[in-house]
């Protein structure tokens, strides 16, 4: 099964979902190794990205030219999103995709980003005029993602997605759950069936996928044409290929649990430190560790002195004795 996006066609149709902090290029560099339709950056915020300020330029590596990678972008003006919009297109990207569905605080509060991402669901005329100076401003193909409404008594995502397509986005991508639920409770595939009634282009279903079962259900329930999976490819970066590979039929990911999945830690590992710098990179490489140790019921005291070290020489020695009990995956 394929997803046409304009002139890409996307396939598998699962997805790997844009995580701050976490998706950078490294991890979806090795999600991509094993087999994903299409990858998205972390968010990057418009006015930032044109400015280039700092702290921008290692969360914007963005991936320019990699087949099946999109950017994506937030703001509030539409000056702003067009001209990131030219930037990214100028650098060689292949697909932007618009946030508004990030329901962080700083996100969607006026004192914090300028009430971008999902807070953009209070006012459609507004949203649209952001989709409309993206759209303009580029010849790529422009997404959304977005997510069921602001709360349970703005549930605005058809007429959302509706408006998207009519002034030229692509695909929508819609997280089961509203605004004011953040990631409690379940996301509710259902729900989404209403976007994929409303709209021609492709809707992609996103929230609470986590292994091959719940996009089969996610996708029954919803009516959606493909997948995103965000938080279920943590210390899994093979996820999506063996819901592809069970869903689709896609190839199975080759994934050994022995030395092979130590050596692929410690190659994700050193990806972190040659990408951001020693120090910066060993920082930033303990969480991903962390998830990678708990599939490995990794003993705890050497857990503990993984992620304190802050030598990488020693980390890498300790890994093969850290990863050892993997005993399987559960897709």
């Amino acid at each position: 099964m394929t997803i046409q996006v304009a002139d890409l066609t996307l396939t598998p149709p699962v997805f790997l979902a844009p995580l701050a902090g976490i998706t950078d290029l490294p991890f979806r560099n090795l999600v991509q190794s094993f087999g994903a339709g299409l990858v998205v950056s972390e968010m990057v915020a418009s006015q930032e990205m044109v400015q280039a300020k700092p702290g921008v330029r290692e969360k914007a590596e963005l991936g320019y030219g990699i087949e099946a990678t999109s950017v994506q972008i937030a703001g509030r003006d539409a000056y702003w999103m067009g001209e990131a919009a030219r930037q990214i297109e100028a650098n060689g990207a292949r697909l932007i995709d618009i946030n508004m569905g990030c329901p962080a605080k700083k996100v969607t509060s006026a004192s914090g980003a300028g009430a971008a991402g999902s807070a953009l669901m209070k006012d459609l005329d507004h949203a649209l005029t952001l989709i409309e100076a993206v759209v303009g401003a580029v010849d790529l193909p422009v997404t959304l993602k977005t997510r069921l409404g602001w709360d349970d008594a703005l549930l605005n995502a058809p007429e959302l997605a509706r408006r998207a397509q009519d002034a030229g986005v692509k695909m929508v991508t819609i997280h089961g759950r509203t605004r004011c639920q953040f990631y409690k409770g379940r996301a509710d595939w259902a729900a989404i069936a209403n976007v994929s009634g409303a709209v021609d282009v492709p809707v992609i279903a996103n929230g609470d996928i986590v292994d091959s079962a719940t996009a089969r259900a996610a996708m029954a329930q919803s009516g959606a044409q493909g997948v995103m999976i965000g938080r279920g490819a943590q210390g899994r970066p093979w996820l999506l290929a063996q819901v592809a590979h069970d869903l689709f039929g896609a190839p199975a990911p080759e994934v050994s649990f022995d030395k092979a999945f130590c050596d692929m830690v410690s190659g994700h590992y050193e990806a972190m430190l040659n990408f951001y710098g020693k120090d910066l990179g060993a920082r930033v490489a303990r969480k991903h560790l962390g998830w990678y140790m708990d599939t490995s019921n990794t003993e705890p005291g050497l857990r503990r002195r993984i992620l304190t070290t802050k030598a990488p020489q020693e980390v890498i020695r300790l890994l093969p004795d850290a990863l050892g009990a993997f005993e399987g995956v559960a897709a």
